[in-house]
């Protein structure tokens, strides 16, 4: 999601190849060709192939000399960019997927409710993950890496939304996490 809103934004041209996960089309041979590890998203560019979605946004940002706001220039700005990448992994991304899991996509497609510790346990690391977002990465700036915009709030809020997705406010008791 996040590598195709990126994409729109800076008018990267791109040849859009859906792919369904479910029925296991990154399996494929075709696939197989463009990832190795099997992993959506993709990137065939000319003979070069990459995957996962922040290489490919940083990738493109290089490569397209995207507005400086998305990957600063400054070091240290950037710098705050790479932490929020690295970050994000095994914190809110990881959170927010088991959440829209959990409350969606198990009772939909298994047909069977999650048992309510588990679910108290993923609303606690989701929780702890949204604190941190506001406390140690947003503070008091308007945006993750200072006044602008940059790539670390489009992946954030990318990630942000797949609880709301999945009918979860987020932003319920968070002024600063509404407000960014």
């Amino acid at each position: 999601r996040s590598v195709y809103i990126f994409a729109k934004k800076n008018n990267i041209s791109f040849d859009f190849k859906k792919l369904s996960l479910l029925d296991g089309e990154q399996y494929g041979e075709d696939f197989g060709k463009i990832s190795l590890i099997r992993k959506a998203p993709a990137l065939r560019d000319g003979d070069f192939c990459l995957a996962e979605s922040i290489a490919i946004m940083l990738y493109l940002a290089e490569k397209f000399k995207t507005p400086d706001f998305w990957y600063p220039a400054d070091l240290q700005q950037r710098a705050r960019v790479n932490e929020y990448l690295s970050w994000q992994h095994t914190a809110i991304r990881m959170h927010g997927s088991k959440i829209f899991w959990l409350r969606l996509m198990i009772p939909k497609v298994m047909g069977v409710e999650v048992p309510e510790d588990k679910m108290n346990a993923a609303l606690d690391d989701l929780n702890s993950s949204l604190k941190l977002v506001e406390e140690k990465f947003l503070q008091d700036r308007p945006f993750i890496a200072g006044d602008q915009i940059s790539l670390a709030d489009l992946v954030a809020i990318v990630e942000i939304m797949q609880p709301v997705g999945a009918g979860l406010d987020v932003f319920e008791n968070r002024p600063k996490l509404k407000a960014w």
